[in-house]
């Protein structure tokens, strides 16, 4: 009997259908089609000036390692200011982060559509996906218009973007937990809310939470770029040194950024491993 076991061959692997092999043609052959559709609009042609105009990229460089390579230079930067207004940015970070949080909450459950009725979830997703889609910069220069240059309209910004963001994130948490619990509190006589608090937000919690740490470490990067329209941060800073060709302030500026995003990263992957 053994024998006759080991003997048998393997089973043939499973074949998809022709209907799945079409579908992944259509695609993949999209995606080829559409590569090479858009070649020319974005100018991939030029990638030979990668090298051709190497020596002008050559003269940024060195102007932009030259504190790393002159200890002089290196202690002649004004890290007070770049440190200073990089905190700066981190705060508008945090502020835009924590009021998004709070934006995104009650949305995120009026988009989930096993908790929302339909006629509730959709219209919100559909705001979500209009919030989503307006870049930082547009925003941020409404709100400039608004209050004037500084921080706060910078922070707006984020809340702006980063909560429809996040309440796209909190949406599908909540569109993926387990219907157990739920139906348990409901079994007791609960109500709807009394469902949400005590069903739905214990399991989507730490997952909630790992979403808003990865949008604050982003919002630390995209308040950067907010200070370059006078949104507050380093950015503005950053910009004035590009603008006066004094790329070894640039170096110095990039520096403090990228130490500061990393220690952002170790912190929240610390606090992730705690709560996941």
């Amino acid at each position: 009997m053994s024998e006759t076991l080991s003997a048998a061959p393997p089973p043939a692997p499973p074949k998809r259908s022709s209907t799945a092999l079409a579908f992944d043609v259509l695609i993949w052959g999209g995606v080829a089609m559409l590569l090479i559709v858009s070649f020319k609009p974005a100018e991939i042609d030029k990638f030979p000036q990668l090298f051709s105009e190497a020596g002008r990229m050559r003269e940024f460089a060195e102007g932009f390692f030259s504190p790393f390579t002159d200890p002089k230079a290196f202690m002649a930067a004004d890290w007070g200011l770049y440190v200073g207004k990089m905190w700066q940015t981190i705060q508008m970070a945090l502020w835009g982060t924590f009021l998004a949080i709070i934006v995104a909450i009650p949305l995120g459950l009026l988009g989930a559509r096993n908790i929302t009725p339909v006629w509730v979830q959709q219209p919100v997703r559909r705001v979500l996906d209009l919030i989503r889609s307006i870049p930082d910069l547009v925003v941020a220069l409404i709100f400039i218009t608004a209050v004037g240059l500084g921080p706060f309209a910078g922070v707006m910004a984020l809340t702006f973007n980063t909560g429809g963001v996040l309440a796209k994130l909190f949406a599908e948490a909540v569109e993926s937990i387990d219907k157990g619990p739920v139906e348990g509190v409901r079994a007791t006589g609960a109500g709807k809310l009394q469902e949400v608090v005590w069903g739905v937000i214990p399991q989507v919690a730490p997952l909630w939470t790992s979403y808003a740490l990865y949008r604050f470490e982003s919002s630390s990067r995209s308040a950067t770029v907010l200070g370059l329209i006078g949104a507050g941060g380093v950015g503005q800073v950053l910009l004035d040194s590009v603008n006066a060709f004094q790329y070894d302030q640039t170096g110095c500026i990039v520096l403090v950024i990228v130490v500061a995003v990393s220690l952002i990263d170790l912190l929240s992957q610390i606090i992730r491993t705690r709560l996941l």
